[in-house]
């Protein structure tokens, strides 16, 4: 038989018993006894019309000190308006938070999640298990793991939480000592910034807040590597990362 006609013929069976006792002959398979495949061999799938489909999950709930994520899309067009190809648009380190687990324990005490459902956040680039359901992408990852809250759109604005920093990046120097002009892939990358806002503090073994030492206006020196890197809107580099990656104040 043509493979147009067993198309059609498909087309023309409106119910899975149509194909209870008949055999198909397939050019890849050979033969495929339809009478050994009933619905109720296989109690979690949905049949629609020959076809077999997976249940999709409506809801996750997150466990313990977890949150669920809705992130952003990736940028698929560049400032200039030119198409990305995937490999090249910017994984997102944003999104919304739309569930929260219950917290856990440290010493005596029971711990809440730092964030609400509904908050923008930022978290951190490599972190937690991407998810699809619904139609749109999550992320389950660690309260730990997440940077700080975005109450506006810009970056300067994030409000730390936990033991992080947001530091505003001190620009890369454009001359050499001698005078020549540095291009972009050889401006070395400054490690000094102005700290804009800190977290609350880490947690001690008790769950109490420990204060940070370091305040808003200290001009820092921080480890090259660490923490996220983010563009504001002002065109500024700004890096969010831990306290402890901060290795001297600057005076």
């Amino acid at each position: 038989m043509a493979t147009s006609q067993v198309t059609a013929s498909l087309r023309n069976l409106s119910t899975f018993e149509r194909f209870q006792t008949s055999t198909l002959r397939f050019p890849s398979v050979g033969h495929v006894r339809i009478a050994t495949l009933r619905q109720n061999s296989f109690p979690s799938l949905v049949v629609k019309a020959a076809t077999v489909v997976a249940p999709k999950h409506t809801t996750v709930s997150p466990l313990g000190d977890r949150v669920l994520v809705k992130t952003k899309d990736a940028e698929e067009k560049t400032a200039g308006g030119i198409l990305l190809p995937a490999t090249a648009q910017n994984k997102p380190q944003g999104g919304e938070v739309v569930a929260v687990g219950e917290g856990k324990s440290v010493g005596k005490n029971k711990v809440d999640i730092s964030v609400k459902t509904g908050a923008k956040v930022m978290y951190s680039k490599y972190a937690g298990t991407e998810v699809e359901f619904n139609g749109s992408k999550h992320l389950i990852l660690k309260d730990d793991d997440i940077i700080g809250i975005l109450e506006t759109d810009e970056v300067k604005d994030l409000k730390p939480l936990n033991d992080r920093v947001l530091i505003k990046v001190a620009d890369a120097e454009e001359k050499t000592a001698g005078g020549l002009l540095l291009t972009e892939a050889t401006k070395e990358k400054p490690s000094i910034g102005t700290v804009i806002a800190v977290g609350p503090g880490p947690l001690d073994e008790e769950g109490n807040r420990k204060p940070l030492s370091i305040i808003p206006g200290n001009t820092v020196l921080y480890s090259k590597y660490a923490g996220n890197d983010f563009k504001g809107k002002d065109d500024s580099n700004y890096i969010a990362l831990r306290a402890s990656e901060v290795m001297a104040i600057l005076s």
